[in-house]
């Protein structure tokens, strides 16, 4: 069974992204690597020699395997699509929840273009919630981050801590980060609705 069924990051088993990630790699716990953006531009340029242009399995893609980096690197526990209660009508790709600062959400654009403007009105949306939370948008393209970035530093940009380019120094910088936060499941009231908890038990099932 494909690993990221069992961990319950993918639950539709016919999917043609999940086979082509399975194909590629069988075991992704087996891949080498000395820095997560290694990882992520590993993955990427053997996906990417498949000659793939279709937009809707190259975004998923990405997704996969983000999510396969944060269970390699422990990054545990990590909500998959999550809804936030009070934050109608925005569903981020991953989400954290720290003992220090709340929520903090991964969005993700393999390319940016204008869509950094749908990330930061979702940023808002999180801080009016929870003042604390960090929303982070994570792409492929260094050009658009560092324009993006630039915006925030402008204040064009108001809500995003940061956009990350995946492949690069800033993506490492951005995981050692998170390893130093207190992750967390919420126990107090019901505020995360997700398509899956990524816990240690279900990374127990692929290792």
């Amino acid at each position: 069974m494909s690993q990221l069924i069992k961990l319950g990051i993918v639950k539709d088993r016919k999917g043609a992204t999940l086979k082509i990630f399975n194909r590629l790699f069988p075991n992704f716990l087996e891949i080498n690597y000395l820095t997560p953006s290694e990882y992520i531009n590993t993955c990427w340029s053997q996906f990417k020699k498949e000659n793939n242009n279709d937009k809707a399995t190259n975004g998923k893609m990405f997704e996969y395997i983000i999510a396969s980096l944060f269970v390699r690197e422990n990054l545990l526990p990590f909500f998959v699509a999550p809804q936030i209660t009070f934050v109608p009508n925005v569903i981020f790709d991953f989400m954290f929840y720290s003992e220090e600062y709340g929520p903090i959400c991964i969005s993700l654009k393999k390319s940016l273009r204008e869509r950094y403007k749908q990330a930061d009105l979702e940023a808002m949306a999180l801080k009016q919630v929870h003042r604390r939370a960090q929303t982070y948008l994570l792409t492929l393209d260094k050009g658009d981050a560092e324009n993006a970035n630039k915006k925030i530093k402008d204040g064009e940009i108001s809500a995003l801590t940061e956009v990350i380019t995946a492949t690069e120094n800033s993506f490492d910088t951005l995981i050692l980060y998170l390893k130093s936060l207190t992750l967390i499941i919420p126990r107090e009231v019901p505020i995360i609705k997700a398509q899956q908890i990524i816990t240690l038990e279900n990374a127990g099932k692929v290792r």
